[in-house]
């Protein structure tokens, strides 16, 4: 017949079942602390997902889709191509587009999920064809961050500009002009701002 536990039963096997559970976890941190450093180390972390663009410039008919970044730097052949898309199409100047710029246009279309390329209406302008701008057309500035390939202005199908607009505002990564009656919107890599304009 099993005779009930006394209290001295009880504390000796509660201490017994203590000194088990200590040993098993003692063998367990030497079995971990054996395992070979390579089993033990986490995979290293994936590369940084590709940056590319889709433009259409508007008044060339030209398009670009290219990758400009991978691998954690930008390509310089793919800037090549895209200082030519964004030339001044009216004097065939070519000049350096800020990269951050292009991070913009990036950023922007993730945001939106763009399903066609930007349309492109003016990037970088010639002091020329500034100045002839200023004269001729409210809005431009004199020394419009166009002129130093730190703008564009753009429009996306298949969007509402109002959409878009909102989008940028949300990355605050530069300026924003909202052009509504012209249909297009303005980003530069100034300082952070917005403006709507009439025109």
């Amino acid at each position: 017949m099993t005779q009930p536990l006394t209290p001295h039963a009880k504390s000796t096997d509660h201490r017994t079942f203590y000194r088990r559970h200590v040993v098993k976890l003692g063998l367990l941190a030497l079995a971990v602390g054996a395992t070979p450093p390579m089993a033990l180390a986490h995979h290293p972390p994936s590369a940084p997902p590709e940056r590319a663009l889709d433009l259409y410039q508007t008044h060339t008919g030209e398009r670009l889709k290219t990758v400009y970044w991978a691998d954690g730097q930008y390509i310089p052949e793919a800037f090549t191509q895209l200082n030519h898309l964004l030339r001044d199409y009216r004097t065939g100047d070519i000049r350096p587009i800020d990269p951050l710029l292009f991070d913009f246009l990036h950023d922007l279309a993730k945001q939106v999920e763009a399903p066609y390329p930007f349309h492109i209406v003016s990037a970088y302008r010639s002091p020329i064809t500034n100045a002839h701008l200023s004269q001729h057309r409210l809005g431009v500035a004199q020394h419009s961050f166009h002129m130093y390939g730190k703008a564009i202005d753009f429009y996306l199908p298949k969007r509402k500009l109002a959409v878009v607009r909102r989008a940028a505002l949300h990355l605050r990564q530069g300026g924003i002009g909202y052009y509504p009656n012209a249909h297009f919107l303005h980003l530069d890599t100034g300082p952070v701002r917005s403006w709507q304009s009439a025109y």
